[in-house]
């Protein structure tokens, strides 16, 4: 439709790509807008077919998308639910929204900065804000990062302390190879430290790896298996980004599940040999190219790549 269309001038075109990207516009590659094509019009240009277009694509918000493409929920940041909010949504509206496409959210995050002395306003009001997302979608656990190094001593202190005002909710403590927390022994001297029952673990493929873990048992021998609440899919590229910009590959060019270097099925079966049952399992794909062919392409591509992986490599899973 002609108020769903673009057309732009070359002298301003570089400009308004900029600026649809910093709206969150995505844009598709010509793998993607394959697939999109094919799944709008039941055809590719060029292929000589008559295009017909699927009557169920119009008007469909990112939501109906994701529940369309197989997933069951979505991850929720505190930044993206105090954005509706300021949009002019209600908690009532967002549940509406989640209730009409029949999606739940599985997870919230992102608590940062928690082992300060002396913590922002700022930084203890996204922590409530975290707490009250958990009481209204019904979610267990918040997912927590740390990009400060302090001693083990310290973090597990301080790890207490937040675990004490989340009260009944689960603080999943994420380790990260370019964080203060860089890999899954320093993570487990922390949440075990802390000696907080509501304390666990988030492992991430593409940050095991990327921390230089061998896929090995021995690495898990100490954590109890509940110990460990979600797990996080994803896939990396042969070559990591150099130490010092590390964490832009994380933010900008991860691969899906079982392409990159395809590490994701010897992560899984980790998992499973520990007899690990995570809570939640993710899909975690930041990546600006798929992004950018679409929300809808995007949620497809890391749905089917994960289920293959899945099927493969840790079938009952695949099932659920």
């Amino acid at each position: 439709a002609t108020e769903q269309a673009i057309i732009a001038h070359k002298d301003v075109y570089a400009p308004l790509v900029k600026e649809l990207k910093r709206r969150k516009a995505y844009f598709v590659n010509a793998d993607e807008k394959a697939k999109l094509e094919q799944y709008m019009f039941g055809c590719t240009a060029g292929s000589g077919q008559k295009p017909v277009l699927n009557s169920v694509v119009p008007g469909k918000s990112p939501q109906f998308i994701a529940k369309a493409a197989g997933f069951e929920g979505i991850g929720l940041r505190a930044e993206t639910y105090v954005d509706a909010l300021a949009e002019g949504l209600h908690d009532e509206d967002i549940l509406a929204i989640l209730k009409k496409y029949d999606i739940a959210v599985t997870e919230v995050e992102y608590i940062t900065l928690w082992a300060e002395d002396h913590r922002s306003y700022e930084q203890m009001y996204k922590e409530q804000i975290c707490f009250h997302m958990c009481d209204l979608f019904g979610v267990n656990h918040i997912n927590c990062g740390l990009m400060e190094t302090y001693s083990v001593e310290h973090t597990a202190q301080k790890l207490r302390e937040l675990c004490q005002r989340a009260g009944k909710y689960t603080i999943g403590v994420e380790p990260m190879p370019y964080s203060g927390i860089p890999d899954v022994r320093t993570a487990w001297a922390i949440v075990k430290g802390s000696g907080a029952e509501n304390a666990k673990l988030i492992l991430d493929s593409w940050h095991w790896i990327r921390a230089n873990q061998p896929f090995d048992q021995s690495l898990l021998a100490d954590i109890p298996a509940d110990k460990i609440v979600s797990i996080q899919l994803n896939d990396v590229l042969p070559r990591a980004y150099a130490k010092a910009i590390l964490r832009d590959e994380s933010m900008h060019d991860r691969c899906p599940s079982g392409q990159g270097i395809g590490i994701t099925a010897d992560f899984l079966k980790m998992i499973k040999a520990k007899g690990i049952s995570p809570k939640v399992v993710g899909v975690e794909v930041i990546n600006d190219e798929i992004l950018s062919t679409g929300v809808a392409n995007a949620a497809k591509v890391n749905f089917e790549a994960t289920q293959e992986v899945l099927k493969a490599a840790w079938p009952e899973m695949a099932a659920e």
